[in-house]
């Protein structure tokens, strides 16, 4: 045990010993100025804190100096009542504070005991119980933003554990702050009592015992109560304070005194118009000249010297400023900062601002959290901060979408409109300008707010410009997760598996495969819209047929096998059979023939007319099983999947191409088309 913890232990039970064992006046009055000296400090720390957990054991330590308080009013009373007298402290407080008089020491002791207990700590117990709820209520929105925040890789584990804790801390502080101030309620209430007890004990003891006359025994004992009071409720008071102070208080960078100057002298030409006012009031009213004018006086001095020291910090922070940005651009470093590219940007028009402005309504940088976590959750993949800035180079309404600084999607949104998507069949009642849907090219109409009801009505999908965007982002992201996927995202995807399976992670990397390696495998799967999420079972499958071949192209198709149950699930839905368009025999013959090996690994070394074949063929399937409104899906055998899925990635990157192998044994087949050569 440190000497502090043991100066503790031995100070509370020093208060224990002060309730039982007299104590003589000396010590008594070494003990009230400590009183005294120990709430005037916790009121200053109080002041000078910038959040409340700064003094979290604040709550104990009101209970330890409120039973000090009591300890020292049981003794004070002992001595009073005893011998007649409670040291010069008390004298001091029942003499000199008060002039001597009763009556007015009665009457300062009942203002203090208003002050404190009506207005310091009513308020403060009520700011305390608000406070505790308050936080209680926001701990599942904190714990959720959190969760947000990390799902995003906004932050990381130890961060997010971090703020947890704070938040914890934070409930656990508001609760017992409500808790405590009960304490600050008791003690005004047992001052009050005690002062009364004081008086009528003293004046019958001093009576019956000490043979005092009636008047002097009721001066004199009232004198030593009403110091007596007035020693015990000035800390009190002090310590309520504190307690106000701290439940009312926000957090800020500063303490009190810095907050209230600030923040109160932040606009100092109205300290023109108070003084103005107080001027007037001493000239048109009784009040007086002498004591208003030297007050407005001194208002205009210091609106004056605020204005002052305002235009001097701005032409310093201007300054500083020029200076920064010319030492910017003479640096070697500027042109080097001209080097970053973004993984994504999205850059709009001026007319598109609103989307982004939160002062306006918009909600697109919220939009942007839930979009990098429903990536997170489909691809498994950690999408990288989304740059977004305006760009006055475009149309005020256009809007375009970069990956790695080139362009790769654009739109036109009209921020007074909806988007509605035909059903399949066109309306003559729905009027609207005619657009095209950015995220799918569907053909589509932008209707105005009054005919957004009769589209509706009419069975077209509507959708507001915000959730527009959103899905076309979501698109582009989805589509090019591929290229967002560099080794050092995948190296922190590898960490994060190291976490739950170090043996894996080492007896993979980098003894079989590197970095590299599992990134290109991860890019292939990403580019087919396989989500990495389970990378466990990607890593045990790498680890599996990494000793007998390093082509990702074939990594890739055993990875897939060992997907099958995910890829099954991302096809079909329950009691449906997967209707699919098959490799006819002379399909696979044709393709496995042209198929060569170089020293990079093995190519389709396919002809332009075979190739515009069986594009021709299969354009045809695909078109007829989107015209019946199914999904096409193209299945071979796993010997020829990776090689038809070159030769139509190209001409048709969206259409899955699956092996038997990928398929779980219980998936109902039903074959709607075989393609052939």
């Amino acid at each position: 045990m440190g000497g502090r913890e043991l100066g503790v232990i031995l100070f509370v039970l020093s208060i224990i010993v002060t309730m039982v064992i007299p104590m003589p006046p000396a010590l008594l009055d070494i003990l009230l100025v400590l009183n005294i000296s120990l709430s005037l400090t916790i009121l200053l720390v109080s002041m000078n804190t910038k959040e409340a957990l700064q003094f979290s054991i604040f709550p104990t330590l009101l209970l330890i100096t409120t039973l000090f308080r009591l300890a020292l009013n049981v003794s004070t009373t002992r001595n009073i009542l005893s011998h007649g007298e409670g040291g010069k402290v008390i004298e001091a407080f029942g003499n000199f504070v008060v002039g001597g008089s009763p009556v007015v020491g009665f009457v300062v002791f009942l203002i203090l005991i208003i002050i404190q207990f009506i207005v310091i700590t009513k308020g403060s117990e009520r700011v305390a119980e608000v406070a505790a709820r308050f936080t209680l209520d926001a701990m599942p929105g904190k714990q959720m933003s959190i969760d947000a925040d990390l799902n995003a890789g906004m932050i990381t584990d130890q961060e997010a554990r971090q703020r947890r804790q704070k938040i914890e801390r934070e409930a656990d502080f508001y609760g017992a702050m409500d808790g405590a101030s009960k304490f600050v309620k008791g003690d005004a209430i047992a001052g009050i009592i005690i002062f009364i007890v004081n008086i009528i004990g003293g004046f019958i003891i001093g009576v019956a015992i000490h043979d005092l006359g009636f008047m002097e025994a009721l001066s004199r004992f009232t004198l030593l109560s009403i110091g007596d009071a007035l020693v015990s409720q000035v800390p009190a008071l002090l310590i309520s304070t504190a307690t106000g102070i701290i439940v009312t208080r926000a957090n800020s960078e500063g303490g009190l005194g810095k907050d209230i100057t600030d923040q109160i002298m932040l606009f100092p030409k109205l300290l023109y118009v108070v003084a103005i006012a107080m001027a007037l009031l001493g000239i048109l009213t009784p009040i007086g000249f002498f004591a208003t004018v030297p007050v407005a006086l001194l208002l205009a001095y210091a609106a004056w010297r605020m204005l002052q020291k305002q235009k001097s910090e701005l032409a310093v922070t201007m300054e500083q400023e020029e200076e920064q940005q010319i030492e910017e651009v003479r640096s070697p470093e500027s042109v080097v900062n001209l080097l970053q590219v973004d993984p994504i940007e999205f850059e709009f028009g001026y007319g598109l601002i609103p989307l982004a402005d939160v002062k306006q309504g918009g909600d697109l940088l919220d939009r942007v959290i839930m979009i990098r976590r429903q990536c997170a959750l489909e691809l498994g993949l950690v999408v990288p901060v989304i740059r977004i800035r305006d760009n006055i180079q475009l149309r005020p309404n256009e809007y375009v979408i970069k990956i790695r600084g080139n362009q790769v999607a654009k739109g036109e949104i009209l921020l007074d409109h909806y988007l509605a998507m035909s059903p399949g069949f066109e309306d003559d009642t729905v009027v609207g300008i005619p657009t095209t849907e950015p995220a799918f090219g569907l053909p589509a109409l932008w209707v105005s707010e009054d005919n957004k009801e009769i589209a509706e009505l009419s069975g077209y999908t509507v959708v507001d410009p915000p959730s527009v965007v959103a899905t076309h982002l979501t698109e582009v992201i989805k589509r090019h997760a591929h290229e967002l996927l560099g080794r050092q995202e995948t190296r922190a995807l590898i960490d994060n598996v190291r976490e739950v399976a170090p043996v894996l992670v080492d007896e993979l990397i980098p003894s079989t495969l590197s970095i590299g390696d599992v990134q290109k495998v991860l890019q292939k799967l990403l580019k087919e819209k396989v989500s990495v999420r389970n990378l466990q079972v990607i890593l045990e499958s790498l680890a599996d047929h990494a000793v007998f071949t390093k082509d990702p192209d074939i990594l890739t198709e055993y990875v897939r096998a060992g997907l099958a149950r995910q890829i099954t699930l991302q096809y079909t839905e329950p009691g449906q059979p997967l209707r699919v368009i098959t490799a006819g025999p002379g399909l696979e013959k044709a393709i496995s023939e042209r198929i060569e090996q170089s020293e990079q690994g093995s190519y389709l070394a396919m002809d332009p007319e075979t190739s515009q074949l069986i594009f021709e063929s299969m354009s045809e399937q695909v078109n007829r099983m989107v015209t019946l409104g199914q999904q096409p899906v193209v299945l071979s055998s796993p010997a020829i999947r990776m090689y038809l899925r070159q030769l139509m990635e190209r001409m048709m990157p969206d259409v899955p191409v699956l092996s038997y192998s990928e398929l779980e044994p219980h998936v109902e087949v039903q074959s709607v088309g075989v393609v052939n050569l």
